[in-house]
């Protein structure tokens, strides 16, 4: 384990009994083309993902005077990949993951996704390595801790609600989608949307659905905008 991951357990208050389990975490998918690199850390986002959505239900089930759609909308909040991204950035997890050096020459070490799936899978890891009580208390300090923050910053609304919310508050006009093209079988399409404000095109999002592909131009929307 390269000794820079001692930093990382210093940062995290983790010490990891396998470090092997660790170095997995933070291997991208790019690393396994290379010939010594047999495992990264898809399986571990896996499993990291059903325990963070987990930690973060029994945490909100404890907020007894709210309905399960204002519950739903708060998880959402908190598991949300630009959530995890920002996370993963406070503890620099960017800077630890092994990738392949085309990944690495193309941005990976910042990408939104490869960020929030890395901070998954270190959930999973330290959940297998240390059990759940460990997990808990990670996701406990940091994640959870920032539910207020997201709250009044209207992150409890998805992109899409808040886009229009912008649109209707600034400009005062109901932006809307149109289909762009879907392809692929029908077990695995692509769908490409794009967001209009009046006649102006915005943003394109994809998605493995057209609702999905609508929110990713939503989120682009909001880049674009500087919303």
């Amino acid at each position: 384990m390269p000794a820079a991951f001692t930093q990382l357990e210093k940062t995290i208050g983790i010490t990891f009994r396998n470090k092997d389990i660790l170095a997995e975490a933070l291997t991208h998918r790019s690393a396994s083309k290379q010939q010594h690199v047999t495992n990264h850390n898809e399986r571990l986002e896996f499993l990291g993902d059903a325990v963070l959505e987990l930690i973060s239900t029994e945490y909100l089930f404890s907020f007894k005077n709210k309905n399960e759609g204002e519950l739903t909308n708060w998880r959402a909040a908190l598991v949300r990949g630009e959530n995890l991204a920002n996370v993963a950035n406070t503890l620099n997890l960017g800077d630890y993951l092994f990738m392949s050096k085309g990944e690495e020459a193309s941005g990976g070490r910042s990408k939104e996704s490869t960020l929030a799936n890395a901070l998954e899978a270190l959930i999973g890891a330290i959940h297998v390595d240390r059990g759940y009580d460990e997990a808990q208390k990670f996701v406990a300090n940091f994640i959870l801790k920032d539910l207020q923050d997201l709250l009044a910053k209207g992150k409890d609304r998805d992109a899409k609600s808040r886009f229009q919310e912008k649109s209707q508050e600034l400009l005062n006009v109901t932006p809307h989608y149109d289909m762009v093209s879907e392809s692929g079988p029908d077990h695995d399409k692509t769908f490409v949307c794009a967001l209009f404000i009046g006649e102006e095109r915005i943003a394109e999002g994809n998605g493995a659905s057209k609702q999905k592909a609508e929110l990713d131009a939503a989120v682009n929307g909001m880049e674009v905008k500087g919303w």
